[in-house]
């Protein structure tokens, strides 16, 4: 990459707990989409991030690389990174070869996994070509203009742990949380979170918002095994496949908790020490070598 070029991670976004707490009317704005409460935190190891890097050019482009990125290739156009660049181009008030960028996403993620692949991505493009197009746009205009791209979007924008609610527009600081290391895994399947969704039965459930500040790992698992996922069950019904998954981070030594993320298939397994999360992970991927795992610190 040249002098001009910018790279930025887009780190996995993992759902601690996620609540579906209702559903916007759809005449409301943004009407149809679901509320929600959630814990989320986002990974702080390359091996759980996509990169993006971005150069200076006349036009748009996207080019694809890293281990997953043949299951993008059907999104084209679409491309969520495409999408991101294209919600900025007309920001941009440079001229000549600076009124377009050439991208490059090299996919580490799996796609469509519930770790907020593709909303870290647009993110990741939206903070790169801010600073490479040097757009004079604030923190909260820019999230409120990508909930066009996706209700996870702003909170892949902001890139710290928060209390999600609303549709993910709306975000809670909360106190530092103790250090946790979390083992990621996927068993090599895309869910769809809309068909998630459709399969989620029965009423809402309440939001049950943290009282008090976890001391520790363990003291957090207290508080996560409290609340939940309310999507972990239509997910297993959708993709039996998870159920192994949970069992096989929930036998590992030094495990507090394993649970869903998001709409799946992604599990993680939350642990105190990067110790156990490493060899946690050699474990999995030893007995399961077509599964995709990675340990990373998460905050």
């Amino acid at each position: 990459m040249s002098g001009t070029g910018l790279s930025r991670l887009a780190p996995a976004k993992i759902n601690l707990f996620l609540h579906i707490t209702g559903r916007r009317p759809a005449n409301a704005e943004l009407g149809g989409y679901h509320e929600l409460e959630s814990l989320v935190v986002f990974a702080q190891d390359a091996a759980a991030c996509d990169r993006l890097t971005v150069e200076p050019d006349e036009n748009l482009s996207l080019t694809l690389d890293g281990p997953q990125a043949a299951a993008l290739d059907q999104a084209g156009d679409d491309n969520l990174v495409l999408r991101a660049a294209r919600l900025l181009q007309p920001m941009n008030l440079g001229s000549g070869t600076g009124k377009g960028a050439a991208l490059r996403l090299t996919k580490t993620l799996p796609v469509a996994s519930g770790i907020g692949g593709g909303s870290a991505d647009a993110a990741a493009t939206l903070h790169a070509l801010r600073a490479l197009w040097q757009i004079e746009i604030d923190d909260d205009t820019l999230a409120q203009a990508a909930l066009k791209l996706g209700a996870d979007v702003p909170v892949c924008l902001h890139g710290k742990a928060v209390i999600m609610s609303g549709i993910g527009e709306v975000m809670t600081p909360l106190p530092a949380l103790p250090p946790i290391w979390l083992v990621l895994v996927n068993p090599g399947i895309a869910l769809s979170t809309k068909e998630v969704f459709a399969a989620l039965a029965g009423r809402f459930g309440p939001p049950m918002p943290l009282q008090r500040k976890a001391g520790s790992a363990a003291d957090l698992a207290i508080l996560l095994r409290e609340r939940r996922n309310d999507l972990e069950a239509p997910a297993r019904f959708l993709a039996p496949e998870i159920d192994p998954v949970l069992s096989a981070l929930k036998a590992q030594a030094g495990c507090l908790l394993s649970r869903l993320s998001g709409s799946g298939a992604t599990c993680f397994g939350l642990f105190a020490s990067q110790r156990e999360a490493e060899f946690a992970a050699r474990n999995i991927s030893r007995a399961y070598p077509k599964w995709w795992v990675a340990a990373t610190a998460a905050g």
